[in-house]
């Protein structure tokens, strides 16, 4: 049998990415009664736990962005940090980020519609309508940013659905001291002026960047590039844009408009709200010949990525005969139970403690032993203590709880 590794409560399947900040797994995430759910672990780079300000800025936007539910935003299931590793634990999307439709579809020799460029547009708008409005509790204003859209953070589904991805980790990606410079490249062509210039951002920002992109996906040229970073930056806060038109003639008036507003360099000039530009694009989706449901999309995608849908379906067949061992402790540190009725008593009538290799009383049939490690026994004394209990009382009781719902 195949053996994963294991990262606490879950099992990394396969490496699907890496890059300077993080590395992207497929994985399981597994618990009682055999349930078991495939997931992506964002692992950040172990390097990057020593720089404070990346994992303070990490923690503060991923705990923001875990707030956010909606159909067209990769949820996050969980966040934290096992060992010296601090990760994300997020939904699984079984399809493709933009970045990689394109030049599949130029490679078959299948012109990308804009009808469908335009409808993936109005999805992710939609999600990030509700991002920028969304409240807490009390009804205040979380004030998100992805500050980051670009065509890999836009995600569409084997079955048609639009998904925006990584918010808020734009952000943190600021703090780090090192970073790929063929990584900042890249993303700089979508930044919007502002950010280009390092002004406070609001959510215009992400509507400009949206608004690059789209006149990427439609044109098939890049808005802003350069030989290098400077001159990439230069071009997003003096260069002149072009009507898309200029690039492809048979580009509508009405979707030249609608790219030229969501452009504009000053943005008290574009469009205020991501369901302002929706809803343009949805008008004229509405008012077209065609006008495309997920369903198309789905079937487009399908269609797009035959091969590839056959060998992630083999992969994932193959991923439920692995499993894992469990992660050792750090710490060898280990309690005693006499047995699940009783405690392991030393002479002078206290709970017990040794180190593992150390001999086992006489009653080894009677006796069980539990290792935990540093951190597992430090936060068992705190809750023992709590309760009013010893270590070995409070094992006992949750094993007694578990013992209740066995055969």
């Amino acid at each position: 049998m195949s053996r994963g590794a294991r990262f606490g409560k879950y099992v990394l399947l396969n490496r699907v990415a890496v890059g300077g900040m993080a590395e992207i797994f497929l994985a399981r995430q597994e618990g009682l009664e055999g349930f078991e759910k495939t997931i992506c672990i964002k692992r950040i780079r172990p390097h990057l736990s020593n720089q404070p300000n990346f994992v303070r800025m990490f923690l503060n936007e991923a705990k923001l962005a875990a707030q956010l539910t909606h159909p067209n935003i990769v949820q996050i299931y969980d966040l934290g940090r096992i060992n010296e590793s601090y990760f994300i634990a997020m939904e699984y999307v079984s399809g493709r980020d933009m970045s990689r439709i394109l030049p599949k579809a130029e490679k078959q020799g299948i012109p990308f519609p804009m009808i469908y460029a335009l409808k993936i547009a109005s999805n992710a708008l939609e999600g990030l309508y509700y991002a920028h409005t969304k409240t807490d509790a009390y009804g205040n204003q979380l004030n998100v940013v992805h500050r980051d859209i670009t065509p890999e953070n836009i995600l569409v589904s084997y079955d048609g659905t639009v998904k925006i991805v990584d918010f808020g980790i734009a952000k943190a990606t600021t703090q780090l001291e090192q970073t790929r410079a063929g990584e900042i490249k890249g993303k700089l062509s979508y930044m919007s002026p502002e950010q280009a210039m390092g002004k406070p951002l609001d959510h215009r920002s992400d509507i400009f960047a949206i608004g690059a992109v789209l006149y990427e996906w439609i044109t098939g040229v890049k808005l802003f590039t350069g030989e290098n970073e400077m001159a990439i930056l230069k071009s997003i806060i003096d260069g002149k844009i072009y009507p898309a038109s200029y690039f492809k003639e048979d580009v509508p008036e009405a979707v030249e408009r609608i790219l030229m507003k969501a452009l504009a360099k000053d943005r008290d000039e574009r469009y205020q709200t991501a369901w302002d530009m929706q809803f343009d694009i949805d008008t004229f989706l509405a008012g077209s010949e065609f006008t495309p449901s997920n369903i198309h999309l789905s079937n487009f995608m399908k269609q797009l990525f035959e091969d590839e849908i056959e060998r992630e379906k083999e992969m994932l067949l193959k991923s439920r005969n692995i499993s894992a061992p469990d992660e050792p402790p750090v710490e060898d540190e280990v309690l005693e139970l006499e047995d699940v009725g009783g405690k392991a008593l030393d002479e002078s009538g206290s709970s017990k403690r040794r180190r593992t290799g150390s001999k086992s009383g006489s009653r080894v049939d009677r006796r069980l032993t539990v290792k935990f490690s540093k951190r597992e026994l430090e936060k068992l004394n705190s809750v023992a203590q709590v309760h009013e209990l010893s270590p070995e009382d409070l094992v006992r009781e949750l094993v007694r709880a578990q013992l209740k719902w066995m055969p």
